[in-house]
């Protein structure tokens, strides 16, 4: 089966952080018959020195918003220096924020946060007063019925409890009963202690209710994390995030932080942990990691065995390399390393050697799949590209093979099935001489996929009991079919979930994506694809980055790191599961951009001002994965994780690519005739015209990159450019139609899209010559 398109159809103003310093903003008018009723909760996310962060939670509690205007006013002379998911601004003590596009449109019940840096020379007193399009925020909401609660994210510790608090917004008619039930994802050790069940009555409607959470004692040294749903029949769910502190990282005592504090090593090969402090030390801590006299002697430890941390970076992750040497024995030995630091209490992380000289099977995990390899030739793909006139240039590329719906598992009569592709990787590795044969496989399957799409929206729903079937009929069936002894000496790529985790980072203003976060189900879906696949060992999980046109923005940047770290941690393996990430998956941004860089400047302005970039820190695809790489090292995955680039559409070449720098003295100018991405915009996502093929696959050509890849097969349609009747599950998006002339997320910028295009998946024939015309290098 061909694969969905991927689809970028995100604000890129939705990561901008704008701030106007003394200028005001006018509020946005709502609808006159729009009731407004809200609340507000504020809270210091960090003080220290002059220097504060602020977090604001707004709840809708009227009609729903079309646009919102908060504004508040400092009591003791603070002043906002940054702020993120809001139009910033403050003149004297009243401050403005005011929506971006990307979240303006709020429901009824809507929960949404916003925040920002600031000084403070007084007292820093929060502020009491918030309002939203000038209606003070109360809490009242004339009637409309929701679920306060406060707050939703809390701090565990283990062996003890917390609490958070829960009441309705409006008197309700009869009596209601919420529930607070915790995940089946997440850190088993966190339950509902106590409040699992409250009733509200007429009568005490108003009055916080307590939900008590507990951490129960456990032998690790991590912060795991559960969400734990509020609910109640006929109201929006609302998700607490509850995390562990560790009980020997509480109240400013000095421990070691180390995770995990279990690893398996493969024979021949390494594996990480990381260690942190608990608390910030007045002075130098060296923490070393030394081997016990005992265990298995092949099990070393080979880097980090002495690790210096300072008041600066006591609390960022630093690794630990554990390696085991070859051996001719069949035995799993283990080896207890002790992590250790003078006057604290010393970690024990247990190291186990998953042998390889067991008779047959693979050895062990290599750094780079794609290093020595040959690359599977999916024969369905190659037969149309070679049916093309020029395509036999292309055929014997490698492309990815996706399984796109349970029944893309089983194959039919017109397309391969997973096994039949596996027993071919087997023939074409048995074919290449002594080099190993890398296959990849695309996981896509996960309920609410894409939540933000139309084109490429699939079958699975939460509401329709999705998660479980996405595990029991879509993962378990390919992991038992990888698993098979006769697969073992291929190298398995496996690309998980594109448009999924970026998803829950930038559009939870959107249904399907808040249920995907209310329920858990992206994260578990993730977090039980990692585990099932990670345990057959001669697979690589590749986990889904976005590109730099949608988590370029620091506002998107950090938080997408953050939640590609926790997802994996909650994981048995932690990190671990992950061998890498891809980054562009079916997209058209360019590798490169030769002409200009993020810090060049145009008459004394920076290009970041350009409409084009409109504030990205980053141009291209290879400066963003490698930033991207770079900042998941400091969230704790190991340094030997790689990147992918899917560079199979982005070459844009032809005669409209750029030969050197624009001379234009103005910024947008410059910009736009420098830039070889030709693309009207750099929201529009759909079967691009003028687009080219890009870098051909290989493997190691860049720091940090493990391999330039074509996963999205070339000429294969990203959406059908008018409604076609299917039964995939897939709909029309505007954005595929060429005579759409855009919306507020592509700048009201036509789409760009080739006409007379099928639905996502099958063969486009005028795309692929366009992208053979428009090859970049070049086809010889």
């Amino acid at each position: 089966m061909g694969p969905h398109k991927s689809s970028w159809r995100r604000a890129l103003t939705a990561a901008v952080v704008t701030l106007l310093a003394g200028v005001g903003l006018i509020a946005s008018p709502t609808a006159a018959q729009a009731a407004v009723a809200c609340e507000v909760t504020y809270a210091k996310a960090w003080e220290g020195g002059t220097g504060f962060g602020g977090n604001i939670t707004i709840r809708n509690l009227g009609d729903p918003l079309t646009n919102w205007t908060l504004t508040f006013a400092f009591p003791s002379g603070q002043t906002v220096s940054q702020g993120w998911n809001a139009e910033w601004s403050q003149s004297g003590a009243n401050v403005t924020a005011r929506s971006m596009s990307w979240n303006a449109a709020q429901p009824t019940g809507a929960q949404w946060s916003i925040g920002f840096n600031g000084t403070s020379t007084g007292t820093n007193t929060n502020p009491t007063g918030f309002s939203i399009n000038g209606t003070a925020c109360t809490g009242q909401n004339g009637g409309q019925q929701s679920l306060i609660v406060t707050p939703t994210s809390v701090n565990v510790p283990e062996g003890g409890t917390t609490t958070y608090a829960v009441r309705l917004a409006a008197q309700p008619s009869s009596n209601v009963t919420v529930t607070s039930t915790a995940a089946s994802g997440g850190d088993a050790d966190i339950t509902v202690g106590g409040g699992a069940s409250l009733t509200f009555t007429p009568s005490n409607w108003n009055t916080n209710q307590t939900v008590t959470v507990a951490a129960a004692q456990d032998g690790d040294s991590s912060n795991g994390t559960r969400t734990i749903n509020v609910a109640s029949s006929g109201l929006t769910t609302v998700p607490v995030t509850a995390t562990e502190v560790d009980d020997d990282s509480t109240g400013g005592q000095q421990s070691l932080i180390v995770t995990p504090t279990s690893v398996s090593v493969p024979e021949g090969g390494t594996v990480t942990y990381t260690v942190r402090l608990a608390a910030q030390p007045s002075s130098n801590v060296t923490v070393t990691s030394a081997a016990a006299s005992g265990g298995d002697a092949d099990i070393t430890v080979s880097s980090g065995a002495s690790l210096t941390f300072t008041s600066s970076n006591w609390n960022t992750p630093q690794t630990v390399t554990v390696a085991a040497a070859q051996d001719s024995d069949t035995t799993n030995g283990t080896r207890t390393i002790t992590v250790a630091a003078s006057g604290l209490p010393s970690v024990s992380v247990t190291a186990t050697e998953a042998d390889d000289d067991n008779g047959g099977g693979p050895g062990p995990r290599v750094d780079n799949p794609y290093a020595g390899a040959t690359g599977y030739v999916n024969p369905d793909w190659s037969a149309k590209a070679a049916a093309e006139p020029g395509g036999s240039r292309i055929a014997n590329i490698s492309t990815g093979v996706w399984m796109d719906r349970i029944a893309a598992i089983e194959g039919s009569s017109s397309a391969m099935g997973l096994r039949e592709h596996l027993d071919e990787a087997v023939r074409q590795d048995a074919a290449n001489g002594s080099a190993a044969l890398t296959i990849q496989i695309v996981i896509y399957n996960l309920p609410n996929r894409d939540c933000s799409a139309l084109a490429s929206n699939g079958e699975l729903l939460i509401a329709q009991n999705g998660l479980n079937r996405y595990k029991t009929e879509y993962i378990d069936p390919i992991a038992d079919i990888m698993d098979d002894p006769q697969y073992r000496d291929l190298r398995i790529v496996t690309i998980i979930e594109i448009d999924s985790l970026p998803n829950l980072v930038t559009n939870l203003n959107l249904a399907k994506c808040q249920e995907a976060q209310t329920s858990g189900a992206y994260v578990e879906g993730v977090r039980y694809a990692l585990n099932k696949l990670y345990a057959i060992p001669n697979v690589y999980n590749y986990v889904d980055a976005a590109h730099h046109g949608w988590l370029g923005w620091d506002s998107n940047f950090g938080p997408a790191a953050q939640l590609f770290a926790s997802t994996a941690r909650g994981t048995t393996a932690g990190v671990n599961s992950v061998h890498g990430f891809i980054v562009n998956t079916a997209n058209y941004s360019a590798l490169t951009e030769p002409y200009f860089t993020i810090n060049t400047t145009v008459n004394g302005t920076s290009v970041r001002q350009s409409k084009w970039l409109d504030w990205n820190f980053y141009v291209d695809e290879l400066t963003y994965a490698q930033a991207m790489r770079q900042r998941l090292i400091q969230e704790g995955f190991p340094s030997s994780i790689g990147f992918l680039i899917d560079t199979s559409r982005n070459g844009w070449g032809g005669s409209a690519r750029p030969t050197g720098p624009s001379t234009s003295n103005n910024v947008d100018e410059f910009v736009n005739q420098s830039r070889v991405d030709r693309r009207l915009h750099a929201g529009n996502w759909c079967n691009q015209s003028g687009a080219g093929l890009g870098e051909r696959p290989k493997a190691s050509p860049a720091t940090g990159i493990d391999a330039y890849v074509w996963i999205k097969p070339p000429g294969e349609s990203d959406g059908a450019s008018e409604e076609i009747p299917n039964n995939e599950g897939k709909g029309f998006d505007r954005m595929c139609d060429p005579t759409y002339e855009g919306n507020e997320r592509n700048g009201f910028n036509k789409s760009g899209a080739l006409p007379n295009a099928p639905l996502s998946g099958h063969w486009f024939s005028a795309q692929f010559q366009e992208l053979m015309a428009n090859a970049y290098p070049p086809l010889s």
